[in-house]
């Protein structure tokens, strides 16, 4: 099919964006039968994701927080709206084009799900749904787009005297236009496109209510591929779930562990509150009653756990602070939880850890994987497959069903999300997902502090003020938090209480005497093995960041 280029330059777009609605459409209803990591918007997602230079990774964390995956797919979707509209452009001209740049983008589509771990044959299926979904979309809204042309009107077109006078059948079809012919303001060219022998005009009409149609259809398989992805019934599955009680109920925590101060971290996070930095673009939808986790490698006897099997065991209850590597000096990605689940080191004593193991290679749902000290695991701490958060079974954005949580260590080396399997291996045989990327593969958590109360750059008035804030040194515990202003002598906080040494502490000096002017306030903590926190600044890249957190405030 070729046009005389008469049509509007926002019809043949709205031709292409409409085909790529029902091609997006179409893929997520059809992974949603399949599998719902099969959807190639996803798939092709976390290429990008893996594919990214550590230091633009580090920038989008920086630049947009949590938010970094939802703008990373709102660009996706920006990028492919941008091309389906070309696209559509192109087909109005030749409809060879639009399929050619259609099956070029299944190509790719498909690349991406055969690359992510645990892929197969079957996965390739909603991409081919998807892409043959538009090219049906494209040639039927081409076709709305266009009806039979009136050969009399059109031979009247620019002759005085007007519409339909003195004129008489046409003895052929009208030859194809010249070259330029058709564009605006050359009155010679009647707005006809030539389909196969047939001469077609635009219809408004047409196309319209075939967009109408094509956007109804988008949106129903949509609804139903979000639906059929397992999100509804993983919710309904965990407000099912009945947490048992630990063994060992800890008991409530002491008044002295929070000052709340208005301002301060709380010390318990709330779960709508606390930290989300991983790499799944779309949340792992894991139903508890088909999760197992195998164990595996180097061990005396595999392991395979359901649920079930998991909720039998003896239940630990544990405080514990986890921290991202992410988190830059004074940064947010940190926050303290009560945890409920079994221990980690008792389920792999039964497995018959071997002498030459020290790696456990965790793997994600969605294919993600860390690498963990086997030392740390098994030396008392109160390492878990955890299951609960404060008190209610995790959220579905921190693992439902179950996650690994190992005080001490930074997540990207323990905090697995949705754990599936785990394989006892050696650090020197196996590498986890950010090893390769250039991050070190042991990550423990370093001493460190921040200042929550004043904000940076906030304006307090002369007199007496409080400084506030958290410090943290996992498994070791904070022994001293010392705030200086100005860059004056060190004074000595008080703390409030911590439970153990595996939780963040907060911090108060409610006595600085501000005086007008702009000053500078720094902290630092000292944890249990008497290391105080040193002031170098050091990147988040390989192993954490380092450095005193540092404001600057105005007093009016």
């Amino acid at each position: 099919m070729q046009s005389n280029r008469r049509m509007p330059s926002w019809a043949s777009a709205l031709i292409g964006l409409v085909s790529g609605a029902v091609a997006v459409a179409v893929s997520l209803l059809v992974a949603g039968l399949v599998k719902p990591a099969a959807f190639p918007v996803v798939a092709v997602g976390n290429a990008v994701v893996d594919l990214t230079p550590a230091p633009l990774k580090e920038w989008a964390i920086r630049a947009f927080g949590e938010s970094d995956k939802t703008v990373l797919l709102a660009g996706i979707f920006l990028i492919l709206a941008a091309i389906a509209a070309a696209l559509g452009r192109a087909a109005v001209r030749d409809l060879r084009y639009g399929l050619a740049g259609l099956a070029v983008f299944g190509l790719i589509g498909i690349v991406a799900v055969l690359t992510r771990s645990g892929s197969g044959l079957m996965d390739v299926v909603p991409t081919l749904a998807g892409v043959g979904a538009a090219m049906l979309a494209l040639r039927w809204l081409i076709r709305r787009s266009l009806a039979p042309a009136d050969s009399s009107a059109v031979l009247s077109r620019g002759v005085p005297g007007g519409a339909g006078a003195g004129t008489t059948p046409l003895p052929e079809p009208l030859p194809e236009p010249l070259p330029g012919a058709g564009e605006r303001g050359d009155p010679s060219t009647p707005p006809v496109m030539r389909a196969g022998n047939d001469l077609r005009a635009f219809d408004r009409r047409g196309l319209l209510t075939g967009a109408v149609g094509g956007v109804a259809l988008a949106g129903v398989a949509g609804l139903a591929g979000r639906a059929l992805s397992g999100r509804t019934e993983v919710n309904a599955a965990r407000g099912a779930v009945l947490l048992p009680r630990p063994a060992k109920p800890l008991a409530a925590l002491p008044a002295g562990v929070d000052f709340r101060i208005k301002g301060l971290s709380p010390f318990v996070t709330p779960d709508n509150d606390f930290y989300r930095v991983d790499t799944a673009l779309v949340v792992p939808q894991v139903d508890p009653r088909d999760w197992t986790l195998t164990i595996h490698g180097l061990v005396d006897r595999p392991v395979e756990l359901t649920f079930a099997d998991l909720m039998k065991r003896a239940v630990v209850e544990a405080d514990v602070t986890l921290c991202c590597v992410s988190n830059e000096v004074g940064g947010p990605y940190i926050g303290n939880a009560r945890w409920l689940g079994v221990s980690l080191a008792g389920v792999l004593r039964d497995a018959g850890v071997r002498k030459d193991a020290d790696m456990l290679l965790s793997t994600s749902a969605d294919g993600w994987t860390a690498g963990t000290p086997v030392d740390v695991v098994m030396d008392g701490r109160d390492s878990l497959l955890a299951f609960g958060m404060n008190g209610r079974p995790l959220p579905v954005d921190h693992g439902f069903p179950v996650r690994q949580v190992v005080p001490g260590l930074y997540g990207y080396v323990s905090a697995t999300k949705w754990v599936t399997d785990i394989k006892v291996t050696r650090f020197d045989r196996d590498e986890a997902y950010w090893t390769p990327r250039g991050w070190s593969a042991k990550g423990p958590i370093k001493t460190e502090s921040r200042i929550d109360l004043p904000r940076d750059g906030a304006t307090v008035p002369a007199g007496k003020n409080v400084v506030a804030g958290v410090a943290w040194a996992q498994h070791k515990g904070v022994d001293a938090v010392e705030v200086r202003v100005d860059q004056g002598p060190w004074r000595q906080t008080r703390l409030a209480e911590a439970p153990t040494a595996d939780t963040w502490r907060q911090w108060v000096l409610d006595d600085w005497d501000a005086t007008p002017g702009s000053h500078t306030i720094e902290v630092r903590a000292t944890d249990a093995t008497g290391y105080t926190q040193t002031g170098d600044r050091a990147p988040i890249t390989p192993n954490g960041a380092t450095g005193w957190h540092t404001i600057t405030v105005e007093v009016a």
